[in-house]
């Protein structure tokens, strides 16, 4: 588990666009699956048992703040340092603009590219994780990809070539 860490912070950063949040997250997923060790089946992946804990985390507390009329901000200032290099400040703004566009996703579009196209898990893994078929799986991803696009493009259009591969 502790091997785990890293991506299981950085899928809890992907639900909470906040450090310190994430990492109550992290650590209260640790704590229900060490209580709760036994229900882990032996042979399957620990890491899809624990991004669902986490998911299931997350939801359970949105929806308890919610449910006592608390509003429940996404929001985190993005901080640039102060960096001279060109290159580097084309590569924070376009970061600030990807990490703005991630916040306006839907939780269910941010959770599918954060288990895909950040921790890297496949279509398959990432359907039992989710516990949803593999085919919604990748009619999710395929939307969240062409609405991130659009946000971080400012366009409503997406423009594609011939090949299918956005320009």
């Amino acid at each position: 588990m502790v091997a785990l860490l890293p991506r299981l912070r950085r899928y809890a950063y992907t639900l909470t666009s906040s450090r310190e949040d994430a990492d109550d997250l992290v650590q209260a997923a640790c704590e229900r699956a060490l209580s709760r060790r036994h229900q882990w089946q032996t042979g399957t992946r620990l890491d899809s048992w624990m991004f669902r804990i986490i998911y299931t985390i997350r939801v359970d507390g949105i929806r308890s703040l919610q449910s006592r009329g608390v509003h429940v901000s996404m929001e985190e200032d993005f901080r640039q340092t102060n960096d001279g290099c060109k290159e580097d400040l084309e590569a924070k703004l376009m970061l600030q603009r990807v990490l703005q566009a991630m916040k306006q996703l839907s939780d269910s579009n941010r959770q599918i590219l954060a288990l895909v196209c950040i921790d890297g898990l496949s279509y398959k893994d990432t359907a039992e994780t989710l516990q949803v078929p593999m085919g919604t799986v990748m009619s999710r991803l395929a939307r969240a990809r062409r609405k991130l696009y659009e946000l971080a493009h400012g366009s409503n259009e997406l423009k594609l070539s011939t090949q299918g591969v956005m320009t």
